[in-house]
């Protein structure tokens, strides 16, 4: 029993298994790493996601005031005096604007204010310096508007590339209320902030980072909420516009309470709870291109616009000028203008309709590969065809269209791409090596079988392994024994003469194995002058019995030609032979058959009590002086499909159990024939007076079948003619069962 469990065992790893295995542990080690080809495959998936079905949504509750290439062309080029931007301010907070953001950042004072311009222009006499000098600021102008509007959110930026020491002043943060812990071990450190000008910042309501960081392949796909500078904490330039907008003193960065998920998992300002990832970034559920958002900034300085359009809006002050270089690639867009992604942004916010990636989500990816990995690697090897491309369309299916229902209807951001190329990768390699197991075992198949199958049947077996089971079934077979009389006195002859001997029985095996091919039979061993054969295995044959009986004339056939073709050579040369003369046992029933032997050594073989009754009725060929000796069972089988005679009822050496015993002399044209039916009906009146010991019967008998017989089963009848004048000297016991009990094998 353990010796069977370890050889399955051994055959489970065979199969490529531990290649899968070894593959699937290199792919989840891969996926732990996340390098930048995994990324950006992940990163391209979610964005054709975003293609597919980008966010669509009837509404504007985010409008885009444009410095364009048309206001640029109406008002001079950028930048303009603080006065117009001071203009367009005041213009949209009467307009009843709920919040505007500027994606800009007002760092310089303004060069055509007082001061400023004197320092830059010349050829101006003294008395005009002073009078310019004494004009008011045009930045005191802007802040006092910024002020006075309430609702103006100031953009600040990052350059990581500076030291923070080179901070000019004490950072404004924003007040922020900390749940579950310090955020800043979450968050990148941009080291160093570029601010506006303190005449602005101190008049605003709010002032947001406007930090758009692409993606390792320059797409902008998440947006940081929160930003770390140093030790401050800053809400970027949409959750700052979102607070102002619902007049809150502060907003909450959420820590998870989880070591599992451990980061940040979300922020927020009153009636918005916004999740993120655990650094923090917020993922854009991207539109198209929306140009209806946009309305030029010349239009709303100039008195040109429709206040309609701006209230009870988040106005965002961006550039679309291609000269101002402030252009940005999204999933769903290669070029888009900054400003649209913080309103697309925005817009999302508002209407809650958010990506998410979850924190520990990746854990769930990897249990998604290692189950699907153990259900390819556990059912490839031994599938067939279809059912393996079943299971892989299958799995590849759910795993895809899971992931884009989840993104698609509920914004959950789950990879699927990853356990898509490892199902991909391991379906590949395991079918490959599940094809080059197959063609090597039709190899080996060939090899093995291929002189002892005929070659369709071994095609067949080729192309269909399953027929051969491994370690033995039990199944009816027919199996058949020939041997050549006299075959030691033959040896004798050639003592001399070794491979003349070998020659000799070459051309006897050679047409002898040819014609039991021919019949769909398998040759199991030669032992010496010795043939066994069986039918029914490894390829199935309904008519086994019938095709063991014809081989069986069939290889007679052959035997008398190789006489002849032996005698014309003998005469040609001047000697004279003695024609080869065989044997045949043919028995049908139940065996053990499949590969036996040793973990050395085994061969392809059958077991069983019908084999050995198959051995011993050809060596009853002899006794009988008959060609071919056939088993009850078997005559049963094929009966009207040959001339069959009873020989007796015979109890074989080492059995007790009697069989009756046929012999076939002819086919079935000559079963059909009268000269056979005479025959035949003279012959079993002879075995029934022998068995009644009716012997002046069963001599008259005799002689009406040797008149009939035409010479043929010669020896057979003289035996009977031998039994009866024995028992007419010495009558058996009474009780005699007619049973003849063989002496030899």
């Amino acid at each position: 029993m353990m010796g069977a469990l370890q050889r399955q065992w051994r055959q489970w790893w065979r199969t490529g298994r531990l290649v899968g295995l070894a593959l699937l542990a290199g792919l989840l080690v891969l996926h732990a790493a996340d390098p930048a080809p995994v990324e950006v495959l992940r990163l391209r998936t979610f964005d054709l996601y975003q293609r597919l079905t980008p966010f669509e949504h009837p509404g504007k509750p985010v409008m885009i005031v444009d410095i364009d290439e048309k206001s640029l062309a109406k008002l001079g080029q950028w930048p303009w005096p603080r006065h117009y931007i001071a203009k367009m301010v005041g213009n949209l907070a009467n307009a009843g604007a709920k919040a505007i953001g500027f994606d800009m950042v007002f760092g310089e004072k303004d060069p055509t204010s007082g001061a400023q311009f004197v320092e830059r222009a010349f050829m101006l006499t003294p008395e005009l310096k002073a009078e310019i000098e004494k004009l008011p600021s045009t930045d005191a102008f802007f802040g006092d508007v910024i002020r006075q509007s309430g609702v103006v959110v100031l953009g600040q930026a990052t350059d990581p590339r500076k030291p923070p020491v080179d901070n000019p002043r004490p950072p404004r943060p924003t007040p922020v209320a900390q749940i579950n812990g310090d955020p800043r071990p979450w968050l990148r450190d941009f080291g160093y902030l570029i601010r506006n000008i303190p005449e602005l910042e101190r008049n605003a309501p709010g002032v947001g980072m406007f930090v758009l960081s692409a993606d390792i392949d320059d797409t902008v796909r998440r947006v940081p909420a929160v930003v770390r500078v140093g030790e401050h904490i800053f809400p970027t330039l949409a959750l700052e516009m979102l607070r102002v907008a619902v007049k809150s003193a502060q907003y909450k960065v959420t820590l998870s309470p989880n070591i599992a998920d451990a980061g940040i998992v979300n922020v927020g300002v009153p009636g918005y709870e916004i999740p993120t990832d655990r650094q923090g970034r917020l993922w854009v559920r991207f539109a198209r291109h929306d140009q209806s958002l946009y309305v030029p900034a010349a239009d709303i300085i100039l008195d040109q616009f429709d206040p309609q359009q701006f209230a009870g809006k988040l106005v965002l002050v961006g550039t679309s000028a291609v000269g101002l270089r402030d252009l940005r690639t999204t999933p769903v867009e290669s070029v888009i203008p900054g400003v649209e992604v913080h309103a697309q942004l925005l817009k999302s916010l508002l209407l809650k309709q958010h990506l998410v990636r979850m924190n520990g989500i990746e854990t769930v990816e990897l249990v998604v590969i290692l189950l699907t990995g153990f259900m390819l690697i556990a059912l490839i090897p031994n599938g067939s065809a279809f059912s393996i491309v079943a299971l892989f369309a299958s799995l590849l299916a759910a795993m895809l269209v899971s992931s884009w229902y989840l993104l698609t209807q509920h914004g959950f951001l789950v990879d699927a791409s990853f356990a898509a190329f490892s199902c991909t990768l391991l379906f590949v390699v395991l079918v490959f090596i599940k094809f080059m197991r197959e063609a090597s075992q039709r190899r080996e198949i060939r090899a093995a079988f291929s002189h002892y199958l005929a070659p369709e049947m071994v095609n067949r077996l080729a192309e269909d392994p399953s027929r051969l089971k491994m370690g033995g079934e039990t199944r009816e077979m027919t199996f058949l024994f020939s041997d050549v009389h006299g075959f030691t006195s033959i040896a004798e002859r050639f003592k001399a003469d070794p491979q003349g001997l070998t020659r000799l029985i070459n051309q006897l095996l050679t047409p002898l194995t040819a014609r039991i091919l021919a019949n769909r039979g398998t040759i199991d061993k030669y032992m010496g002058d010795c043939v066994m054969a069986f039918w029914n295995a490894p390829i199935d044959d309904a008519g086994h019995a019938v095709h063991a009986c014809e081989a069986a004339l069939d290889m007679l056939r052959a035997l008398d030609e190789l006489n002849r073709r032996r005698q014309a050579e003998a005469a040609a040369a001047g000697t004279t032979i003695e024609p080869l003369k065989v044997g045949i046992g043919i028995n049908t029933g139940e065996c053990v058959v499949g590969n036996m032997g040793s973990d050395q050594r085994f061969d392809y073989t059958v077991l069983g009590d019908a084999v050995n009754l198959a051995s011993r009725l050809e060596s009853q060929s002899r006794t009988y002086g008959v060609d071919i000796v056939v088993g009850d069972v078997t005559a049963e089988r094929v009966a009207g499909r040959f001339a069959l005679l009873q020989l007796d009822l015979i109890a074989v050496k080492g059995k007790a159990e009697a069989v009756r015993i046929y012999t076939i002399v002819g086919d079935k044209e000559f079963a059909e024939s009268d000269a056979f039916r005479r025959w035949h009906a003279a012959h079993d009146a002879l075995i029934a007076a022998y068995r009644a010991r009716q012997w002046d019967t069963a001599e008259a008998r005799l002689a009406e079948c040797r008149a009939l017989a035409d010479g043929r089963l010669a020896e057979f009848y003289a035996l009977y003619a031998e039994r009866i004048a024995e028992f007419r000297q010495a009558p058996p016991e009474t009780g005699w069962d007619g049973v003849y009990r063989a002496v030899n094998k």
